[in-house]
C-alpha cells in the first residue's frame, strides 16, 4: 500500500529529528556562487557542511562523508575531476550522493559532465523540468538555470530516469513532482521567495543528501527533505518584506522547525 500524506508528513518529522540528532556530514561539491548560503542551510538544519572539492581529496573524503552533493553550477577543470573522483568513491563506499545538473542541455561541458556523473547511478537527481528532459536526452535544456518547461512535463521522463538509476528523481517546480520508478509524491509547498534567492534551489540538493544520510528510504527520505524545506520557505515568506529579509529568515526558520509546523502546514499527495 503505497504511503499516505500522513505517513509522509509522519516520516518528515521523523527524518527531520534525526537529522537534528545524528548531524550528518554532507560533502558539497557545489557551485562558487551558493558555498555559503548552502554551508549555511546545512548548519541550520543541524548537518555539518564540508566544501571538499579538490582532486585527490573529494574521493577519500566521500567515503567518510555521510552524504554527498555534486552540483554542476560552475564547474571548472579542477572540481570537474573532483566531482568524477568523489561520485565514484561515493559509489564504492554505499554513500548516497546527489546530482544536481545545473544548466545542462544547452552548455556543452556541464552536459558531457552530466551524463558522465549519471552513468554511475546517482542516488537522487534534482533539477527544475527542463534539467531533467535535457539531462535523460528529450530535450535541449532551458534558459540557463530557468526553466522552459512545467513540472507535468517531466514527470514521464522523470519516471523513465528513476527506473534506469535506480535512485530517485526529484522535479522541482511549484509543486515538486519525486518519484523512485514506482512511487510518486507531489509537494505542493514553499514559496516565490525561494526562487529570488541565490542558491535557493541548489542548498535543497544538499539537504536532499544529509535526509538521505538518516534512511535508507530513499524515495521517503527525499520527500521528507522538500517537505521540510518547502514549509520553512512558507514561515519565513511570513515574516520577510523581500529577498534579502527571506534568506536571513529562511535560516532561522530551518534552525526552528517543529513537528507541529509540518504537521499543520504539509501538502504532499
Amino acid at each position: 500500500m503505497p504511503p499516505t500524506s500522513a505517513d509522509h508528513t509522519a516520516f518528515a518529522a521523523q527524518a527531520l529529528a534525526r537529522v537534528r540528532a545524528d548531524s550528518p556530514l554532507v560533502q558539497c561539491l557545489t557551485n562558487a556562487v551558493v558555498t555559503g548560503f548552502t554551508a549555511n542551510v546545512l548548519l541550520a538544519l543541524g548537518a555539518a557542511p564540508a566544501m571538499v572539492d579538490i582532486p585527490d581529496e573529494a574521493g577519500p573524503f566521500a567515503g567518510i562523508a555521510s552524504g554527498v552533493l555534486v552540483n554542476l553550477g560552475t564547474p571548472h577543470a579542477e572540481q570537474r575531476t573532483a566531482m568524477v573522483e568523489a561520485a565514484r568513491a561515493a559509489v564504492s563506499a554505499g554513500t548516497p550522493w546527489v546530482l544536481d545538473p545545473v544548466a545542462v542541455g544547452a552548455l556543452p561541458v556541464r552536459t558531457a559532465l552530466a551524463r558522465e556523473l549519471l552513468e554511475l547511478r546517482p542516488t537522487i537527481v534534482r533539477g527544475n523540468a527542463s534539467e531533467i528532459i535535457a539531462l535523460a536526452g528529450a530535450g535541449g535544456g532551458g534558459r540557463g538555470v530557468d526553466t522552459s518547461h512545467g513540472v507535468e512535463a517531466a514527470e514521464e521522463t522523470a519516471h523513465r530516469l528513476a527506473r534506469e538509476t535506480g535512485g530517485v528523481v526529484a522535479v522541482s517546480g511549484p509543486v515538486d513532482f519525486l518519484t523512485d520508478g514506482e512511487r510518486t509524491a507531489r509537494v505542493a509547498n514553499g514559496d516565490v521567495l525561494l526562487t529570488r534567492v541565490t542558491g535557493g534551489g541548489c542548498a535543497l540538493g544538499a539537504v536532499m543528501a544529509a535526509f538521505a544520510a538518516v534512511d535508507g528510504d530513499r524515495f521517503s527520505s527525499t520527500v521528507a527533505a522538500v517537505t521540510v524545506y518547502t514549509v520553512a520557505a512558507e514561515l519565513a515568506a511570513k515574516s520577510s518584506s523581500g529577498p534579502g529579509s527571506f534568506a536571513v529568515a529562511f535560516l532561522d526558520a530551518l534552525a526552528a522547525l517543529r513537528e507541529s509546523d509540518i504537521a499543520e502546514r504539509a501538502s504532499v499527495s
